[in-house]
């Protein structure tokens, strides 16, 4: 309806021009937006104001001279209004409202798709946490919005490859290493002192028992080194099995997994280096090797090889990134957590100075997840392990309320995820709130089919039939999806869809508690089950771009 809006205006104002009315043809963008207050109509536009100095007309004689050749052969408009200093005010026939029910039950599952990715190509990078323990809580909620926004930007056109990347090298893997074999000499019967930067948590002593069972004293009998790196690797894979099952349980299949330790075997890294050598963008200094990032908008330079040899995770970043354009992608898209926010300027720059646009990569930052239970803080502590896993939380409450709570929010926002409440079968819990929409419905359809009304199709009649102010606000909610959708793209901000969904239920909840849908006049009760089926599927496939179920029962 925007757009048929913004139509009526384009051809207003080429007809104007044409009569010489108006000295310019070309406009700026039209902005048409849905006013907060109801008397100012359904949509509203500044256009007058904004073209007053290109016109050298005063907006108010511009709003008019717009509204005197607004032609409007649909019969769209039930009339318009000036207001203010030039705002034109648009009132929609509420005739013309019933047409968007058959487009989305004729779009069905693609309503509020769009082409506007056009085909090209995005990777979306998300998760990617250091194979050193389970996934806890706050990578769900990094997980939650990085599948969401591939889904989304899937939704609009767009050809996405989501992507785990495994920091299966470095530092944390040897620490890794070190804190299963410590715990593996201990459980042999050894006086061991367990320093305070291994880690700590009861799955470490699990994998030392896997060992013992495996190869028993073996490690024992050869060189430290050799058995540190049999146990990283050891517990690495086991801990990348459990991540990946968790993450199935959560709803999340990656399309690639990439490991950190590939870019090192097959030489990337040092090729990536050998070549900013050359290039004069990484320079030595006091023995290490340095990157040039402050060229490329960076507070400091930053190292890429130690003085004892050993890269920094930057290196392999470097070439990690570089990767990803080389294998076509048009843009790439990483979601971190907020603390590494000083981050992104460094791997920017490596991007530019590799030759791509800054442009084509994007970091999307989440927030720190509070985890409540009935309003209490429920402790938590990384380093000695006791924190509460992924996995727990979707035992506990389920994948749908944890995946549609980490979307309530904006990812840089800090989250408060109450346990008790994701529990509730109220409607304080949101996601029961939406979902309750879509199984109250089909309870309804149910209902309708022992009526005898199997096959609903497009009945104008009975469509008419829909005046109530009610009926026509969740019309009006229904028509904003596709825009919403697009929105979620455009900024990668899937609560938007969140926010909406919640919003058209209550917009569903006030109409059910004062209309009955099925009546004793059949015509009537047509046109309700349809508007209301019409509501379902909308709700449906903005759950599904989430990543959650739309239950025919609760």
């Amino acid at each position: 309806m925007k757009q048929k809006i913004k139509n009526l205006i384009i051809d207003a104002i080429t007809c104007a021009y044409e009569k010489g009315d108006f000295s310019e043809k070309s406009v700026p963008e039209i902005e048409v937006e849905v006013p907060k207050i109801t008397s100012h109509g359904d949509f509203s536009t500044n256009i007058a104001m904004v073209t007053a100095s290109v016109q050298k007309m005063p907006p108010r004689k511009i709003a008019e001279t717009i509204l005197k050749y607004i032609k409007d052969p649909d019969r769209i408009l039930a009339k318009t209004q000036i207001a203010g200093p030039g705002f034109i005010n648009f009132f929609i026939n509420t005739l013309s409202w019933h047409s968007v029910l058959r487009k989305i039950h004729q779009e069905d599952v693609v309503y509020g798709a769009s082409n506007i990715g056009n085909g090209k190509k995005i990777q979306v990078e998300f998760v990617s946490s250091n194979p050193t323990g389970p996934l806890h809580v706050g990578h769900g909620r990094g997980a939650a919005v990085g599948d969401s926004v591939a889904n989304i930007l899937r939704f609009c056109g767009y050809d996405v490859q989501k992507e785990y990347y495994i920091n299966d090298s470095g530092r944390q893997i040897d620490t890794l290493g070190k804190s299963v074999y410590l715990r593996y000499r201990e459980l042999m019967e050894e006086n061991i002192q367990f320093p305070d930067e291994c880690y700590q948590g009861d799955y470490i002593r699990d994998y030392a028992k896997e060992i013992i069972a495996l190869k028993g004293k073996a490690l024992l009998d050869q060189d430290e080194e050799q058995s540190i790196f049999f146990c990283a690797r050891f517990a690495a894979e086991r801990i990348i099995k459990d991540i990946r099952k968790d993450l199935m349980d959560f709803g999340i299949e990656f399309d690639n997994w990439f490991s950190e330790q590939s870019l090192y075997d097959t030489g990337k890294v040092n090729a990536v280096i050998e070549d900013f050598k050359e290039k004069n963008i990484i320079y030595e200094k006091d023995g290490a090797l340095w990157f040039k990032t402050t060229n490329f908008g960076d507070e400091k330079d930053r190292v890429v090889v130690r003085k004892n040899g050993q890269t920094t995770y930057f290196a392999s970043d470097i070439a990690y990134h570089m990767d990803k354009f080389e294998r076509g992608f048009h843009r790439v898209i990483d979601v971190w957590g907020a603390d590494h926010h000083g981050y992104i300027p460094r791997v920017t720059g490596a991007i530019e100075a590799s030759g791509q646009s800054r442009d084509r990569f994007n970091v999307i930052l989440v927030q720190l997840v509070n985890l409540l239970r009935e309003q209490v803080p429920v402790a938590m502590s990384t380093r000695a392990g006791e924190f509460v896993t992924l996995n727990e939380v979707v035992q506990e409450v389920g994948r749908d309320a944890a995946r549609f709570i980490f979307l309530t929010r904006h990812h840089e926002s800090p989250l408060d995820f109450d346990l008790e409440l994701a529990k509730k079968k109220t409607n304080d819990n949101p996601v029961f709130y939406v979902q309750y929409v879509h199984a109250r419905i089909s309870s309804i359809s149910r209902k309708s089919r022992e009526r005898g009304l199997y096959e609903l199709e497009w009945n104008e009649t009975a469509v008419l039939m829909l005046q109530e102010p009610e009926e026509i606000n969740l019309i009006k909610a229904m028509i904003r999806y596709p825009e919403v959708v697009e929105d979620s793209a455009k900024y990668m901000e899937p609560h938007r869809i969140t926010f909406y969904l919640m919003d058209l239920a209550s917009s569903f909840h006030a109409y059910y508690n004062k209309h009955r849908v099925l009546s004793d006049d059949p015509l009537l009760s047509k046109g309700r089950l349809y508007l209301v089926l019409a509501v379902q599927k909308v709700i449906r496939n903005g759950l599904s771009l989430l990543g959650v179920s739309a239950p025919d029962r609760m």
